[in-house]
């Protein structure tokens, strides 16, 4: 579902007049729908480590070099350099030190630093990306902006929890007549994403939720 079907869908819900077009969307009430769609498709993808926002890459790290750029747009979940996995180390100046502990990398200044080998190495990285959207072409972007671009999220899970989490953001009122109704299909969505999104069997979900 694109960005345009996602608003029109909050708008039936909340009784307003769906759009052909979307550059009809310039009322108050269409720019703060855009603006809370992508706050929550951000806030929802980025508060698991879900399985559809891994991504693998891989890189050389040129001989006698112990920094790379670090073009990762997201975090890091696994970094190996011949077949061996590397740990996160805070302590960025052991690096330039060279006293960092054995089989670990750093950040500093948008770099990743790494240990120094006399001969070129390649590093594989395992990482989640903080891109949350993806235009008509599958090319991924950090969020929706025009009106076929859509969410990372699988289409089956998106609607229910953008749509019903929007309007509620919306209306913000829990005395509106259906707020009951969009937290309880907002949540319901969530769970079920939570707990059918894994592929491994062994993951057990969680999910969790606050009483006010």
């Amino acid at each position: 579902m694109n960005f345009l079907e996602l608003i029109n869908k909050c708008l039936v819900e909340l009784n307003y007049k769906q759009v052909p077009d979307f550059s009809e969307l310039t009322k108050n009430e269409h720019k703060k729908l855009k603006n809370i769609l992508n706050i929550l498709n951000t806030e929802v993808c980025s508060s698991d480590r879900w399985d559809f926002l891994q991504r693998k890459t891989s890189f050389v790290l040129p001989k006698n070099t112990g920094e790379v750029e670090n073009t990762i747009v997201g975090r890091i979940e696994a970094l190996y350099i011949d077949n061996v996995k590397y740990n996160y180390c805070s302590d960025f100046e052991k690096f330039f030190q060279n006293t960092q502990p054995s089989n670990t990398y750093s950040f500093y200044d948008d770099k990743i630093l790494l240990p120094v080998f006399n001969i070129n190495k390649k590093v594989n990285i395992l990482y989640y990306t903080s891109n949350y959207a993806k235009d008509n072409d599958g090319n991924e972007k950090t969020q929706m902006e025009v009106f076929n671009d859509t969410s990372v999220i699988p289409d089956i899970f998106a609607e229910p929890i953008l749509v019903y989490g929007a309007c509620m953001r919306l209306k913000g009122n829990p005395q509106h007549i259906r707020f009951s109704y969009w937290l309880s299909m907002y949540r319901d969505a969530l769970a079920n994403m939570r707990s059918r999104i894994s592929c491994s069997a062994d993951y057990a979900p969680e999910v969790k939720m606050y009483r006010k």
